[in-house]
């Protein structure tokens, strides 16, 4: 059975995993669908995340159906600042678009509130005092309970929680961001500075977009059914590299030795680091939420701090000199 811990400095109580649905409406149908939400209810999982630009939105219409009639049950969070169509102003965190865009996922959720509404992503072109005190009257007029952030820089976090307070309005009480065994970055800085402010964390890309399930060989074609297979541009820039299949299969073994699959080992892993509140599995299909569910209860031994830390060391990334094209260094500006 799960347990359910606090949202950060909030009262919202969570399950540590998330039934993510990033594939809900495109890669997986209505059917399958049905069934993660049902193993999810079964094994105490009360947390579901999605996005308006999730499939064009299907995603959020297939959320809205499969919580229809339990919706008490479920703790949903949705987000908003990505483009979801060609004009400027379909986009970003000013408050013309946060109004415009929450309304249209509560619609396409079929609910009165969004319990954690995230800001997708930083805009940068945006004063914080208007997104910010936007948010705060969303959650005055009933419309979200709680608000997130997501792929922001810890500094960046910091000046949001500090924000929100010299306002006097609620701060943002958790934050979504990459993390897993062969991408460490976020232990550098924005974990500590999350626990901090007392910002939740919840990691995504957990099995680094299949690359720790171990079914990726080196020196072989990738599936044609797997996300490298089909040739998607995320795990192409990112975690389909050889440093990291080497890792993953060292893993393998490593986790085969004590009873475990390669993804059962990695989520263990994660949830090991007590600064992180939980995880957001992304299954495309049911044996994948399955390995998910599977790893609820499993815990790593003391020696696989080790273990992990002379594959990838701390704070930094399997493949030497890596950086996501997602996240650019910023901190240098010739001339």
């Amino acid at each position: 059975m799960h347990s359910y811990i606090p949202l950060g400095s909030s009262g919202l109580k969570v399950s540590r995993l998330w039934l993510g649905t990033m594939m809900f409406g495109d890669q997986t149908g209505q059917g399958p669908a049905n069934e993660m939400l049902a193993l999810a209810r079964d094994a105490g999982v009360n947390a579901i995340d999605t996005a308006d630009n999730y499939a064009g939105g299907d995603s959020e219409l297939m959320v809205g159906k499969l919580l229809e009639g339990d919706r008490d049950r479920w703790v949903l969070a949705t987000k908003l600042a990505n483009p979801v169509g060609s004009l400027p102003n379909d986009r970003g965190l000013s408050r013309r678009w946060i109004h415009r865009a929450v309304d249209a996922s509560l619609e396409r959720l079929r609910t009165d509130w969004i319990d954690v509404y995230y800001m997708h992503r930083d805009d940068v072109t945006t004063p914080l005092e208007e997104t910010l005190s936007t948010f705060a009257r969303l959650i005055d007029d009933g419309k979200i309970r709680y608000y997130g952030i997501s792929n922001f820089r810890a500094w960046r976090i910091a000046q949001v929680v500090e924000a929100a307070r010299r306002m006097g309005i609620p701060q943002p009480i958790v934050c979504q961001t990459p993390y897993n065994l062969l991408t460490r970055g976020a232990e550098s800085e924005l974990l500590p500075c999350c626990s901090n402010y007392g910002v939740a964390v919840v990691a995504y890309s957990p099995l680094a977009r299949g690359v720790l399930t171990g079914k990726y060989a080196r020196n072989a074609e990738p599936s044609l059914d797997s996300r490298a297979g089909r040739g998607n541009k995320r795990i192409l820039e990112t975690d389909f590299r050889d440093e990291s299949l080497a890792v993953a299969e060292a893993v393998t073994h490593r986790a085969r030795d004590q009873g475990m699959n390669c993804a059962q080992f990695s989520l263990a892993w994660l949830r090991a680091n007590s600064l992180l509140c939980g995880v957001v599995g992304g299954p495309r299909t049911v044996d994948q939420w399955k390995d998910y569910l599977s790893a609820i209860d499993l815990q790593t031994a003391h020696s696989d701090e080790t273990f992990v830390d002379e594959l990838v060391l701390p704070g930094h990334a399997a493949a030497y000199g890596f950086n996501d094209p997602l996240f650019p260094v910023l901190g240098r500006i010739s001339g």
